[in-house]
């Protein structure tokens, strides 16, 4: 009954309002008066978007001035578009708001905010065609409005990148960086030169990303302005630089940008935000929320973490990241928000298929197909990486046939350099575990050739290379040449603290000096692969060591050691069992079949939400 009351209290305010404007009112009263209620409205809560949209139609009853006019259909079409799902009327009041607003001088906000929400609202048609020109045209029209002028030029270059024309997109980025120059915006020229130096780390054009984050370094450090904003830049240039070093597996190399890194975000959760709004209007642009920002550095923390063998850690601050999201995407519904949910999560599910927690991999691998299939964008990005997860928890559960047809079929679906040299790798090790696809692993081989024209720069995924031909070697009886590969890898691995290869190599030494008799290296081997594989903890070098370390010690004599060893042996055999047994009866086990196909992301869903 209060409900209804007042709505019909609404009704009659708004009737109201209306009769003033056909009884000879001033118009700048009823078009006040109507505006009032329709943010009145629009602010309600919950917000009655009907009454809103009622009160801004009922403006063009009454033949409003031209500004007055363009003003409302950029009104409506922003409350239809962003509270609505009649996205064909909010089209056409944008296109009527951009078309009446450039008949109007000196109508810049109006004109360049219906050109920049049509192109939006095009793009999310599919109708990217009609975007481009559209925010050409405004770009051309709006350069003596440095901030609209700026903001525009980010979206176009935005809609560039996700095209995956990134030269365009660098293009853009860079007229921008010297249009903010010229209007003394040395603040936005730094955050024009680092979304381009982004784009070319993407590309992998590395000789002009250095220079380029060289005169970034610079700018930032000299720029004297608000202090969130100085700090935001700082961050987004030490993501930048932290993500090239992890790119190229530098793990030990890139701790003290990292360092630098955590203790910026530090500072900027204990700044205020300042309400004094820039003098120079090119200036009032943000990079990303602080506590987007927060979370993106717990994502660098953890890829860190993962490289490098921490993977308690890895645990840890997943844990933090992924609370923080959820709190965020109750209020917040940012598509980045699900894009760091994603590489969170398959950053983890690496994490755990090492520490023998297969069942619970397995569980958010689920997760992040179910997460995949609501945004087909988010799919198209990651349906490599997914099938690539799926592959890695095919080998954890021995099925060998699986983990071949989806590595293959992640091949399919990318063009990124160092992922494709990772599924090669992995690839690589089932064939070698089949041993009878002996071509197509010598022509796998031959494209990761660590001693001759590796195909990427990572520093790792070569020493992984490494390890993948001294396994070979050993399974072929040929152990020196078995050997000479894994120095490499431990040489390289130790250069940069890469524990987990470093653990895989030491033990497979252990092994190679046992089958040849000696023993006493091979303990030299084996007792640190142990340690460190404790450390990570990596369950397989667990379980390969404690079997070593059994059989060593029965071969020397000393029983004690030996029983002990035998009882660890037994100890992550039946932890690894009961984990291998929990993972293939979740109804989950069945991804293993699943293929995903270009169009087939509702199909990913329903093979998820099936069980």
């Amino acid at each position: 009954m209060h409900a209804d009351s007042a709505s019909f209290k609404d009704w009659t305010a708004v009737v109201f309002v209306s009769k003033m404007a056909t009884s000879g009112e001033a118009p700048e009263s009823w078009y006040l008066a109507l505006l009032g209620f329709a943010e009145h409205f629009r602010t309600s809560s919950p917000p009655k978007i009907r009454l809103c949209v009622h009160c801004l139609q009922a403006v063009f009853q009454f033949k409003p001035p031209q500004r007055v006019e363009a003003r409302t259909h950029l009104q409506l079409g922003s409350v239809l578009y962003h509270h609505t799902k009649n996205t064909e009327l909010a089209r056409s009041h944008l296109e009527k708001a951009w078309f009446i607003s450039q008949q109007i001088p000196q109508f810049e906000d109006v004109k360049f905010e219906a050109a920049s929400l049509l192109s939006e609202l095009y793009c999310q048609q599919n109708l990217v065609d009609s975007a481009k020109p559209l925010l050409r045209k405004a770009i051309q029209i709006s350069q003596q409005t440095p901030y609209w002028h700026c903001r525009l030029l980010f979206q176009l270059a935005q809609l560039h990148t996700l095209e995956k024309d990134l030269v365009s997109a660098c293009d853009l980025l860079g007229v921008g960086a010297e249009y903010a120059r010229v209007v003394g915006s040395e603040y936005t020229r730094a955050l024009f030169l680092l979304s381009k130096g982004m784009l070319l780390l993407m590309e992998r054009k590395l000789g002009e990303v250095h220079p380029l984050l060289t005169l970034c370094g610079t700018i930032v450090e000299n720029w004297q302005g608000n202090p969130i904003q100085k700090e935001s830049l700082r961050v987004f240039f030490l993501v930048l630089q932290v993500t090239h070093y992890l790119d190229a597996g530098q793990v030990k190399s890139v701790k003290p940008c990292l360092k630098q890194l955590q203790q910026c975000i530090q500072t900027i959760s204990t700044l205020h935000d300042d309400e004094i709004l820039p003098s120079n209007p090119a200036d009032l642009f943000h990079w990303l929320p602080k506590e987007h920002m927060c979370v993106l550095v717990y994502l660098v923390t953890v890829m860190h973490s993962m490289q490098a063998g921490y993977l308690e850690k890895a645990q840890k601050y997943t844990d933090k990241a992924l609370m923080q999201l959820e709190k965020l995407k109750m209020l917040d519904s940012s598509p980045i928000l699900s894009t760091f949910q994603v590489i969170l999560l398959e950053h983890i599910i690496m994490c755990r298929l090492v520490t023998g927690h297969k069942a619970t991999a397995l569980q958010e691998i689920s997760q992040v197909c179910q997460l995949c299939a609501q945004s087909p964008r988010l799919f198209t990005n990651h349906a490599s990486q997914l099938h690539t997860l799926l592959g890695l928890y095919c080998i954890s559960v021995n099925c060998m046939d699986n983990a071949e047809a989806q590595f293959t079929a992640a091949l399919r679906l990318t063009t990124h350099q160092e992922l494709w040299a990772f599924i090669v790798t992995n690839l690589a090790s089932v064939y070698i575990r089949e041993g009878n696809r002996h071509q197509e692993l010598y022509s796998l081989l031959e494209r990761i050739n660590p001693d001759h024209n590796f195909p990427v720069s990572s520093h790792c995924l070569r020493a992984a290379a490494f390890y993948i031909r001294g396994l070979l070697s050993f399974f072929q009886g040929r152990y020196n040449e078995a050997k000479r590969f894994l120095r490499e890898t431990l040489k390289m691995s130790n250069a940069e603290d890469l524990n987990r290869l470093t653990a895989c190599s030491l033990v497979l030494l252990g092994h190679i000096f046992y089958v040849l008799g000696n023993h006493r290296e091979s303990n030299n081997m084996v007792v640190p692969a142990m340690q460190l594989a404790s450390k990570i903890p990596d369950m397989s070098v667990q379980l390969w060591s404690s079997a070593l370390l059994k059989d060593l010690n029965k071969a020397c004599g000393n029983t004690i050691d030996a029983h002990e060893a035998a009882q660890m042996h037994q100890n992550f055999s039946q932890q690894l069992l009961q984990d291998h047994i929990a993972a293939c009866s979740l109804p989950e086990h069945n991804l293993i079949s699943v293929r995903i196909h270009q169009s087939g992301y509702k199909y990913v869903y329903n093979s998820c939400t099936a069980f």
